[in-house]
């Protein structure tokens, strides 16, 4: 029997973060399954080498802040319609540490590229009929660390916005990808110094028995992309995570 939706092409998809970790993966994932891809990252050194390493294909690359309303506007003015956006973005340098002493400055800019980013997202970008919209939250929102409490707010807030959007914005289908501990670069931005022992501690406690890689993301991105009967959702790629 041949499941009808299963077998449609993905088209076009945005990936916002896409010229780093999961974003990249995600953006390499895509072209492999023959997606016409736009990476879209603020930093444009970042980009040239993501275009680099993603080689060839029906790839482009964009400079934006997706913060910023207007450069969210001029973006999707310039791409046009689109099947899918994915947004990995959201960087979480300064956004650790204990409330009581915590540097607003930084949490501030956290909250204005990943929760209202999303936002400002969902209001410009041109979605076709039965496309998607996929966030990226995070197990900090179930297992926050403490001097994590930035962090697990807005991954929490983040998908409470995914079920209200996917009521407001049907049928375009809006969900969210809850990553675990997935070994990209912004581990080094931690201020641990005991980082490589919390990984590998993590991995061990972990009943995946590993830590998570990007392309773990990517393939869970993508099956929400071309699932046609999933809305409103909450996909954990967390190794097992919430359960220990």
């Amino acid at each position: 029997m041949t499941h009808k939706g299963f077998e449609n092409e993905i088209g076009r998809a945005v990936v916002i973060g896409g010229g780093s970790g999961m974003g990249l993966a995600i953006a390499d994932a895509l072209l492999a399954a023959g997606a016409e891809v736009t990476i879209v990252g603020r930093s444009a050194e970042r980009l040239a080498d993501a275009v680099r390493e993603l080689g060839d294909g029906k790839l482009n690359a964009i400079t934006a802040n997706v913060g910023d309303e207007e450069q969210v506007e001029r973006l999707f003015d310039t791409i046009g319609a689109v099947d899918h956006v994915i947004t990995t973005a959201g960087d979480t340098t300064g956004t650790y540490g204990p409330i009581k002493d915590f540097d607003f400055t930084n949490g501030r800019g956290f909250i204005e590229t990943k929760l209202v980013g999303s936002m400002l997202l969902a209001k410009h970008a041109r979605i076709t009929p039965g496309g998607s919209l996929t966030f990226t939250s995070g197990i900090a929102a179930y297992r926050p660390a403490s001097g994590g409490a930035m962090v697990a707010a807005v991954n929490a807030a983040l998908e409470g916005l995914a079920r209200a959007l996917a009521v407001e914005l049907a049928p375009t289908r809006v969900n969210a990808v809850s990553p675990g501990w997935v070994r990209t670069g912004i581990w080094d931005k931690m201020p641990w110094d005991d980082r490589e022992d919390r990984l590998r501690a993590m991995a061990e406690r972990l009943p995946a028995g590993r830590l998570g890689a990007p392309e773990d993301i990517a393939q869970a991105a993508l099956s929400l992309l071309r699932n046609p009967f999933i809305t409103g959702t909450v996909l954990h790629v967390d190794g097992g995570h919430r359960l220990v």
